[in-house]
């Protein structure tokens, strides 16, 4: 039996305007006029008897029919698209990243050549941002950050809650000290809180003084400077790994905590597009060994 189908066209004009909320966005990413966009929606409407937005004083909105035809549509159009692309023999597209300065530059970016290796042809934007990015409104596909008490959206995936040791030079520590004499090295401190007291109480140490005037620095600032032999850093593991590896700096202890994890966040609808699910799996791939057992 035939089936009985509205135009493809036009079924592709509403589902994008539904998404945006918009006739001109859907008509950026269909890419043809306003007005095409426009003529199949009402079109559509006139096809099925009910009507699918109402116009306001800026824009136009769903109905609740517009809604519920959405929400079938739009998982319709995501397996047609995902069925489609088993033919891609190379995946191509375009996906901006938005990472936490010290984790893009010491984790994500020394493993981006496996990336640009195995998809050549999907064209990465990596760009670094200490703020909570607006991801939302599309500032990023995906983002790469640091929660104390986890994200508040229960469908972004963690990284890594890799615990934090501490590290220096092997300038400063050229061999193992016991917890207490380390203390009394330079100490270097991140601006948000001092994790220099969580870490000798776990090591059954008295905890150091924190004054007014010690001075604090950005994450980013605070690694260079461990780097160079000005003081001790806690760090997680993943952060340090290869400049561990090429001796730049040691592991000093191996008593370590968890304060929070790295999650990927997302912005609504980009897991649709091939290259953000394909960056995404082999972001989770890459740092499996991250994530704790429990």
């Amino acid at each position: 039996m035939a089936r009985s189908l509205p135009p493809l066209n036009a079924l592709r004009a509403f589902e994008a305007a539904g998404r945006h909320q918009s006739f001109s966005r859907a008509a950026d990413e269909l890419g043809v006029s306003h007005s095409a966009v426009s003529r199949h929606v009402r079109g559509l409407e006139d096809r099925l008897g009910a009507q699918l937005f109402r116009d306001l004083p800026r824009g136009v909105a769903l109905t609740q029919a517009g809604v519920r035809y959405l929400a079938a549509l739009t998982p319709s159009f995501d397996r047609i698209a995902e069925a489609s692309e088993m033919f891609d023999q190379r995946p191509t597209g375009q996906v901006t990243v938005d990472a936490e300065p010290l984790f893009a530059t010491k984790w994500l970016i020394p493993r981006l050549g496996d990336f640009y290796k195995r998809f050549p042809d999907v064209e990465l934007r990596l760009q670094a941002n200490s703020a909570r990015v607006d991801i939302d409104r599309y500032e990023a596909d995906l983002a790469l950050r640091f929660f104390h008490a986890g994200p508040d959206s229960q469908t972004a995936p963690l990284l890594s809650d890799a615990p934090l040791y501490p590290f220096a030079a092997p300038t400063l520590v050229p061999e193992p000290l016991a917890p207490d004499a380390l203390l009394r090295l330079p100490l270097l401190r991140d601006r948000r809180e001092d994790t220099w007291q969580r870490w000798a109480t776990l090591a059954a140490c008295v905890p150091p003084k924190s004054a007014a005037s010690d001075w604090r620095m950005r994450a980013r600032l605070a690694y260079e400077s461990a780097l160079a032999g000005y003081g001790v850093l806690l760090a997680s593991c993943e952060i340090a790994e290869f400049d561990v590896a090429a001796g730049r700096l040691v592991q000093c202890s191996d008593i370590g905590f968890r304060m929070g994890s790295y999650h990927l966040l997302s912005a609504e609808g980009v897991m649709r597009r091939s290259a953000v699910r394909l960056f995404r799996d082999w972001l989770l791939d890459q740092s499996a060994s991250l994530r704790s057992a429990t």
